[in-house]
This record gives C-alpha cells, structure tokens and sequence, in this order.
C-alpha cells in the first residue's frame, strides 16, 4: 500500500529503480525507459533511453515523481524536467552501502512506501557473505571498441571487491577508462570479469581476447542492478567467478 506521501505517477529512467519500485508497488509505475526490462511484461509507457528520454512524452504523463541517477542519465535532461516544474529524485549509488540509503531514500522517502522485504533480505544477503578464501586481481572490460574497463569508485568494483576480486584499475584515474587491449593483456591480472551488459559479452564475444586469462561471465544486472537483485547477486556472481579457474 502507498502512504500519504507517495505520488500517484512515476516515471523511471533507471533500470534498477523501475525494477525496485515495481517489486514493490507497480501501480505506481507510469513510465520507463526502453531499456527497463525487468519485471517481465512490465505495462507502462516507453519514453525513449536513459541517454535520450523523450522530455515531452514524460510531461504528458504527469508524473508526481522522476526517478533518475547521477551516472544515467544526463544533467541536461533532468534540468529541463525541473525548469518544466517535475520534480525529480536523483540517486547517487557507488558501493553497496550507497546503494541500501538510495533504495530506502527512493522507495520511503520519495514513494512514500514501506521498507520492503526484499531489501532487508538483499542487506543479509551481503552481510552473510563469507569472506573469500583468496583475492585475485581482476581486469573488468564493460566495453569493447574501444575497450573500456571499471575504474575507480564504482558500485560494480566495491561489488567485486567483496567477492574477493581485486580490481586492476580501481586506482585510475578514471572511473571508466579507455585501455588498450594489449596493455589489459600484460596487466598482471589472474582473470578477466565480463558482464553482459553495457556490451553484451558471451562465451563467443570476449574471451577470446584475453587467451591467457580464464574469464567470468557474469550477469550484468546481478552486477550493475541495484534493487531486488541484490538479494541473490552474492550467490549467482560467486558462482560464476568460482567457475573461472
């Protein structure tokens, strides 16, 4: 159930938020982004990408809430959705205790809904994690051509890094920087992490350019996603990295 606070339109521009407030009350949901896949069969209005919303087709929606994040969307877009008189929430989440205020901040504060399960179970999840028997460093392509690799200050390196990965590139300073392959090739990494998403690595596209590094594939929204995933991210990505060896 909603509270007195919680505004009877949203409208989504980030994955993970669309995910977290549809867990909790979908009804609320009145736009998403073209790339806000999951819940499946999810029925709002699509306004277009994360990069480039359609401004207008939000307006016409009416929603009492935006919901965006500082690393997604773009500073213009959502400066124009205020000057229009929107108001809109804009999260910030690099590592995963950021990611537990944001979450509460949006669905509580902004939605004006109660805390839900789900979080408090993604909480124990990570808190119950098992310290990792051995860290390994890491090289963690998120693009190729050019190849692009997390960097610093990044939710998905503070994820990896309490699986027992240490990143190559945390101390660059970037947070996504370009490197060339060559150079991720001599790095001193032990394994290669590939997620399937921004680029959509699979076991025919990615490995391969790293032949002496065994790689991880591993599902991007357990890695990137931050909402009612979280709660089986620590079992599916230890999986998957444990079977990289």
């Amino acid at each position: 159930m909603t509270g007195p606070r919680s505004p009877r339109r949203v409208v989504s521009l980030v994955p993970s938020l669309t995910e977290a407030v549809a867990a909790c009350a979908p009804e609320l949901l009145v736009g998403a982004t073209d790339w806000c896949s999951h819940p499946a069969g999810l029925d709002v209005a699509r306004i277009g990408g994360t990069k480039n919303p359609d401004l207008g087709a939000i307006a016409a929606l009416a929603p009492g809430l935006v919901l965006a994040n500082e690393e997604e969307n773009r500073p213009q877009d959502l400066a124009a959705l205020r000057a229009a008189g929107t108001n809109v929430l804009v999260t910030e989440v690099r590592t995963l205790d950021q990611a537990w205020r944001e979450l509460t901040r949006v669905l509580v504060d902004g939605c004006g809904l109660p805390r839900p399960g789900w979080l408090a179970a993604a909480e124990a999840a990570w808190r119950e994690l098992p310290a990792p028997a051995a860290e390994r460093t890491a090289v963690v392509p998120i693009w190729r051509r050019p190849w692009m690799v997390l960097g610093r200050d990044t939710f998905a390196g503070d994820l990896l890094a309490r699986l027992g990965l240490r990143n190559r590139y945390a101390g660059h300073a970037d947070r996504y920087p370009r490197v060339p392959l060559d150079e991720l090739n001599t790095a001193g990494a032990e394994l290669v992490v590939l997620p399937d998403e921004p680029y959509r690595f699979t076991a025919e596209d990615g490995p391969e350019a790293f032949p002496a590094l065994p790689a991880a594939l591993v599902s991007g929204r357990h890695l990137t996603w931050y909402g009612p995933s979280l709660a089986e991210a620590p079992a599916v990505l230890a999986e998957a990295l444990a079977a990289a060896s």
